[in-house]
């Protein structure tokens, strides 16, 4: 059988993934050795290619016994704690926060900087422990109130302000559901303010990646076992088409899966390099 097989061009990372591994690979080309404060990006293939370039991942436990070295924050960010124990340990910081996180961490800390009696319940619609998560109520001093879904709306308090933001990768129709649940909830009077905060280069590719899931007769989602984005775009191509399987590399396609499939699609995560669709496109037509 002659298979079609193409590469969904929208996939891949997006830009604060690619200017976090351009910092990385500039740093290791000048000295050959970086520390990097977790995955750089949740894809261990892309891990594992750094690794042989030199970067090494740390945790933050890690963190608090270095010393005069270079260390790089990647794209999800990090709460204020992180940068003054780097000062503290004269560790030079490598700082590749995505832009879109940058400005939502500002936001987040300038409604918790407002005056105790005018402060709101700050909460933020996002998986909790999530890298960026943690570093959005990092700038609460560990006050904000995380939710996952609208079962955990019990948290809240509707008798209080609410101001709610969005960790920037989430999905715009859960976060309107939020919305909608907290708002038919508050007290008449009180005040609830929601910032849409959610990156339009994610959320934008819904639409996309639907279009091209519809197009093929199977679909292989390329994703890290680690990526919260994987996992959520994943669910969005199999809801229009069934015949989507999730794959972290080439080695996990089953020949059965190929079966009767004249059209085959490939995609991925924001946290998904081309390369790694590359190889999972030759080894199809290898099969």
């Amino acid at each position: 059988m002659t298979r079609h097989v193409e590469i969904d061009s929208g996939s891949g990372f997006c830009f604060g993934v690619v200017t976090a591994i351009q910092k990385a690979e500039e740093e290791l080309e000048k000295s050959g050795a970086l520390y990097c404060l977790g995955d750089i990006v949740h894809n261990s293939d892309e891990v594992q290619r750094l690794a042989r370039k030199g970067l090494e991942v740390i945790t933050h436990a890690d963190l608090e016994h270095l010393h005069n070295v270079k260390v790089l924050l990647r794209a999800h960010g990090e709460p204020p704690s992180t940068y003054l124990l780097a000062k503290r340990n004269n560790i030079e910081i490598i700082d590749a926060t995505c832009p879109v996180v940058l400005r939502l961490q500002q936001r987040i800390k300038k409604s918790y900087d407002a005056e105790a009696n005018e402060r709101p319940q700050i909460v933020i619609y996002g998986k909790n422990g999530h890298a960026e998560v943690n570093g959005l109520v990092g700038q609460t001093s560990g006050e904000a109130i995380v939710i996952e879904s609208v079962a955990e709306l019990d948290k809240l308090d509707y008798s209080r302000p609410i101001a709610l933001y969005s960790q920037t990768t989430k999905s715009l129709t859960g976060f309107k559901e939020i919305i909608a649940e907290i708002e038919r909830r508050m007290l008449p009077g009180v005040r609830f303010e929601s910032f849409d905060t959610i990156c339009r280069r994610v959320a934008n590719r819904v639409e996309k990646l639907q279009e091209f899931a519809r197009a093929h007769d199977l679909i292989l989602f390329v994703a890290g076992k680690k990526s919260s984005n994987g996992k959520v775009l994943y669910e969005h191509c199999r809801e229009v088409n069934p015949n989507t399987r999730l794959i972290a590399n080439a080695n996990e396609i089953a020949c059965e899966w190929l079966e009767n499939a004249e059209s085959i699609g490939i995609c991925g995560a924001t946290s998904t390099p081309r390369w790694l669709m590359e190889e999972v496109k030759w080894k199809i037509l290898s099969l």
